[in-house]
């Protein structure tokens, strides 16, 4: 009675796939006189530069902007001369190395290889971190 039922599963699965595929081409992906240029005009609201949408855009992006306050430029000039290339930036480094401890593993005596051979116990050291990481002017300030 179960292979009955396996083979009727069968023909309708089959049936189910069959008529996933008798949708044509030009019902799904209709060809219109349109251009990818007059889809994206009218999903944006109007061609660039122009039209009330692009208006309330400038708008919206005017209201984002905050004016700089007397305090922000005068403190700009300091701020940016860290970053400037000078001698002494040239001889000091602007990005510090991370710390990667080293890890020291023993490895107890043991039997190795097909014919079994004694290795004695030994350490081994190695840093804790695969890469090494560095960190970006001034998120470190002390020396290690």
């Amino acid at each position: 009675m179960s292979r009955i039922w396996i083979e009727r599963l069968a023909v309708v699965l089959a049936v189910v796939a069959l008529a996933g595929c008798a949708t044509s081409k030009e019902k799904l992906l209709t060809h219109d006189d349109r251009t990818m240029l007059d889809i994206w005009n009218q999903e944006t609201g109007g061609p660039a530069g122009s039209g009330r949408a692009s208006r309330e855009l400038l708008d919206a992006r005017q209201a984002l902007r905050r004016p700089l306050t007397d305090t922000d430029v005068q403190t700009a000039p300091g701020v940016q001369t860290r970053y400037t290339r000078t001698a002494q930036n040239e001889i000091y480094r602007q990005f510090h190395r991370l710390p990667n401890p080293d890890l020291v593993m023993y490895v107890f005596p043991h039997l190795t290889g097909t014919d079994p051979v004694p290795v004695p116990g030994y350490s081994t050291v190695f840093p804790l971190y695969q890469r090494v990481q560095y960190a970006l002017p001034g998120e470190r300030v002390e020396d290690y």
